[in-house]
């Protein structure tokens, strides 16, 4: 069975709330950790200094059957696109809540990535003006209801503001997304945008 493991060192170890959300959680050392690894393990990387960059890219390779997480008591943008661009699947902020340390985990376990709400806003805003669907839906997949929530994540909108701007509850939108995702064979955000831009049938007219 896969295990949650956190990269811990003499100054660096989880949090009591990832430890609230992963209680068989192990905290390991780096040096002990190619041996303590399966495949398909979480493995939580913590950005506590200036060499964890260098630290994570050596383990994406090292644990290619592995899932990289970065956590930072700091976390911005710019952190968090170089984290991606090493080869971490999520990013979050260190001091998480449980339930959201256990919907990273269940993200990228599932072969998605994670980076939070705003920065996917900004990633998935910035994906969908540089690809600019143009087409209209040409075959009835989504819904109507669907096919407008999916425009507003193709602008970069969070949920919280599709919600505001359709007049429906946020967990209303979790259920869209969720068929949305199901519907075009997509398991993020970013996929969605990507998916909508590659295929006419499914892409979506921009007001």
């Amino acid at each position: 069975m896969s295990q949650n493991i956190f990269l811990c060192s003499e100054t660096v170890r989880p949090s009591a709330r990832w430890l609230d959300a992963f209680p068989e959680g192990v905290c390991q050392e780096q040096a002990d950790l190619v041996a303590a690894v399966r495949p398909g393990d979480v493995v939580w990387v913590e950005a506590a200094d200036g060499g964890w960059l260098d630290r994570l890219g050596a383990l994406v390779k090292l644990l290619p059957d592995c899932r990289l997480v970065v956590v930072s008591m700091t976390p911005d943008s710019a952190e968090a696109l170089a984290a991606l661009d090493r080869g971490a699947r999520g990013y979050c902020h260190a001091l998480a809540v449980p339930s959201m340390f256990r919907d990273v985990e269940l993200v990228v376990r599932h072969g998605g990535l994670w980076v939070g709400p705003e920065l996917m806003a900004r990633v998935v805003g910035a994906a969908g003006r540089a690809l600019a669907p143009q087409a209209t839906l040409q075959q009835p997949l989504l819904s109507e209801r669907e096919a407008e929530v999916a425009r507003e994540v193709a602008n970069g909108m969070s949920n919280k503001e599709i919600a505001a701007k359709l007049g429906i509850t946020e967990r209303t939108v979790k259920a869209h997304m969720g068929a949305i995702f199901e519907k075009l064979g997509v398991r993020d955000r970013l996929q969605l945008v990507l998916r909508l831009s590659e295929h006419r049938d499914v892409s979506l007219p921009v007001h």
